[in-house]
């Protein structure tokens, strides 16, 4: 569960950062500016996609930092690997290497994942 006190904190920072407003930053990550305000305020909590948005646009924001304020920001480019974990070793439990692993869902659609 996300605090979203200390998220809007979070947020906060990625801004002063950046040097930018709160309508600056909407426009950046392509959400309504009002949707800024409401998050700021505590009146809504951030989606997932909203997330998404932030740390696609800010390479610098880690979304472990800013969900739960793990890691560091702005992000540790160089040595990423220590904070985050590998999506999958290269190898199976039996020394084969893996070279894509493919997430079936429900609803018929899938995810690939690439080496």
């Amino acid at each position: 569960m996300v605090n979203t006190l200390k998220f809007t904190s979070r947020l906060k920072k990625v801004m002063d950062y950046h040097q930018i407003t709160a309508s600056m930053f909407a426009d950046k990550i392509g959400v309504q500016r009002s949707s800024i305000s409401h998050i700021l305020s505590g009146r809504n909590k951030p989606s997932l996609d909203f997330i998404l948005k932030v740390t696609s646009e800010f390479s610098d924001v880690d979304i472990y930092w800013l969900l739960h304020g793990n890691g560091s920001f702005p992000k540790n480019t160089e040595n990423t690997s220590a904070s985050t974990p590998p999506l999958f070793d290269s190898t199976s439990n039996d020394g084969k290497k893996i070279e894509r692993i493919v997430v079936f869902y429900a609803d018929g659609t899938f995810e690939e994942y690439l080496k």
